[in-house]
């Protein structure tokens, strides 16, 4: 059989097509050398309230089990709308009270992260009182809110760093009107004008060029993710190698002591349901301890400042479970 030219087109169309998709699903990615000699002080951790509470975790004891068995002694800390004020003016402070508290005790330096678009899903975590009002009347509530949680934790010398919102300007994810960067400056002026720490502003590592949220902020942090997944192509693996994120530091010219890996992927891609629920069958296809290491590596690789791990609730929901090996895996990055 003759191809004509317009087939012979859309064949080599087809297979180009299948060797990209194949190269984003299956190539593993993974350094060629993994020793993990990561510079001193590299390491931290983001730690959540709620997604202990999600996988029926009792928060405090995951809290201290991370400050006195991992040793962790950097931790970013979203302090959530919905439980400060869950009614109307009705500020409680207790939860994040003791979290820098016990920490200040080890000798802990926190980045503490205000606003209303925090880590974990849903992203956006106003208190329904706000919501049902709408975006204007949110937006403003939420300025009173970093006031009171500013002026309340400002003299604290344990937060060496302001975060304002969390990947602000990303619309492709969350359950979130779509980001304001004009609100976002003047959420920064607020903190800015309130305390004298540095501010640290957030974007996503692959889906955003930095250059809006690195001119917002002093510091800036990106995301890092290795194997994700979405209803369109299932898992899929970013193929960009470590050398990627130096390239995209150099373009918006910011020193390399100013940038931070603010979240690292170091637990499972959850497609349906929560952490709790993920079987190991399921878990294992973005997140092995294979893949824990490689994406350990690769944040070494991408030679920013620090690295601040997304998934220590769930290591330890796992040692819990009789699953040690990421628990231990991280206790010899802590406690070098």
């Amino acid at each position: 059989m003759i191809l004509t030219k317009k087939k012979m087109y859309i064949l080599i169309t087809f297979i180009l097509v299948v060797l990209i998709i194949s190269y984003f699903k299956f190539a593993k990615h993974h350094p060629d050398k993994i020793d993990l000699n990561a510079p001193s002080d590299y390491w931290g951790i983001t730690f959540s309230t709620k997604v202990c509470k999600e996988m029926g975790l009792d928060w405090k004891k995951t809290y201290i089990a991370i400050l006195d068995d991992l040793g962790v002694k950097q931790i970013r800390v979203p302090i959530y709308w919905d439980e400060i004020e869950p009614r109307y003016q009705e500020f409680n402070f207790s939860d994040y009270d003791f979290i820098f508290d016990e920490g200040a005790k080890r000798n802990v330096k926190f980045i503490a992260n205000v606003g209303w678009r925090l880590p974990r899903w849903p992203e956006c975590h106003a208190p329904t009182w706000a919501v049902v009002k709408g975006v204007p009347y949110t937006k403003e509530r939420t300025m009173t809110m970093i006031e009171e949680v500013v002026k309340r934790y400002q003299n604290r010398g344990e937060i060496i760093m302001w975060q304002v919102e969390n990947e602000p300007l990303l619309n492709s994810f969350g359950k979130c009107p779509n980001g304001d960067e004009e609100f976002l400056k003047k959420e920064v002026a607020l903190v800015r004008n309130l305390d004298s720490k540095p501010i640290l502003v957030t974007a996503s590592g692959e889906l955003s060029t930095w250059k809006r949220e690195s001119k917002i902020g002093d510091y800036f942090g990106t995301t890092m993710y290795r194997v994700v997944w979405n209803k369109f192509f299932g898992y899929f693996r970013y193929p960009w190698p470590a050398g990627f994120y130096k390239w995209k530091a150099k373009l918006i010219g910011m020193p390399k002591y100013k940038m931070s890996i603010s979240e690292l992927q170091a637990e499972p891609w959850v497609p349906n349901g929560t952490l709790k629920d993920i079987l190991d069958q399921e878990s294992n296809k973005s997140f092995d301890i294979k893949q824990f290491k490689a994406n350990l590596q690769f944040a070494i690789n991408s030679d920013l400042n620090k690295a601040y791990l997304w998934g220590a609730e769930w290591w330890y929901f796992r040692k819990l479970q009789g699953n040690s090996e990421y628990w231990d895996l991280a206790k010899t990055l802590f406690n070098e």
